[in-house]
């Protein structure tokens, strides 16, 4: 299973991105634990400075926008 978080304000950006990867997660078959993260401290610590942004187990993958599903599908196939 994939820990997901997705940081940001909780603004339209943000909860869009969250849905998308929880839809392709789903039509792909893989398990996910998507969290939504609004601290500005948690995001601060990741270093983002442009939401929405998306780590994957630890791991800050994207900011600064709503990813495109072919880097979606990416994150989510690999080991």
């Amino acid at each position: 299973m994939k820990n997901i978080l997705v940081l940001g304000s909780g603004c339209a950006k943000c909860t869009k991105t969250a849905e998308i990867i929880e839809k392709i997660a789903q039509e792909i078959d893989v398990k996910v634990s998507i969290k939504k993260e609004t601290n500005p401290q948690v995001i601060m610590n990741y270093g983002v400075m442009s939401t929405p942004a998306v780590v994957i187990n630890q791991k800050l993958v994207h900011s600064g926008s709503i990813p495109h599903r072919e880097n979606v599908v990416k994150w989510l196939m690999q080991e």
